[in-house]
């Protein structure tokens, strides 16, 4: 009795994104028996895409911003001014992170800076951990630099590494104000 309503049901819903009225995917209907099926392009491997099947790579756009160099922003307060700049500009165009969830994030790194300096490389690196969960979890791709950063920051282990890498986040909350 169960199945039967289950597989009532299953009569009875709209097929699937991508898929037939048959629940198939497409290409097995009708329009899969030509070559390339309804793409113009016919048979060729990347459809009408100039260089082949080469998805998401050649658009056009820049990957993204260049990687904050660590050296750069031990030894130049302007680079990390500008930089901080950069990602809070960044943060306004793409993403809805909001103020508390970097002023939380913040208060970790802080806490991680002041940490005993045997157990500071651990802190960061639980830090890392929660900023990427942080980032997944609200979309917050404009803080990719920032997780790319700090697992440099950590790998480096310098106490002066991590006091600028505080001072960077410390800038982008107040420019985020």
């Amino acid at each position: 009795m169960a199945q039967e309503q289950q597989e009532q049901r299953k009569e009875n819903r709209p097929p699937r994104e991508g898929r037939g009225a048959q629940g198939a995917p497409h290409g097995s209907g009708p329009r899969g028996d030509r070559p390339g099926g309804d793409r113009p392009g016919g048979d060729r491997p990347g459809g009408d895409r100039p260089g082949g099947d080469r998805r998401g790579f050649d658009r056009g756009r820049p990957e993204g911003p260049p990687e904050i160099e660590l050296e750069k922003l031990i030894g130049d307060s302007l680079y990390l001014d500008n930089q901080a700049h950069a990602i809070v500009s960044r943060m306004r165009d793409m993403d809805s992170g909001t103020k508390s969830q970097l002023r939380r994030l913040y208060s970790a790194v802080r806490r991680a800076v002041r940490a005993p300096e045997s157990e500071r490389q651990h802190e960061f690196v639980m830090l890392r951990a929660r900023l990427a969960y942080t980032i997944a979890r609200h979309g917050l791709r404009s803080l990719d630099q920032i997780e790319k950063l700090l697992l440099q920051v950590t790998r480096r282990n310098d106490s002066r590494g991590y006091e600028r890498f505080k001072d960077l986040f410390e800038a982008i909350v107040a420019y985020n104000e």
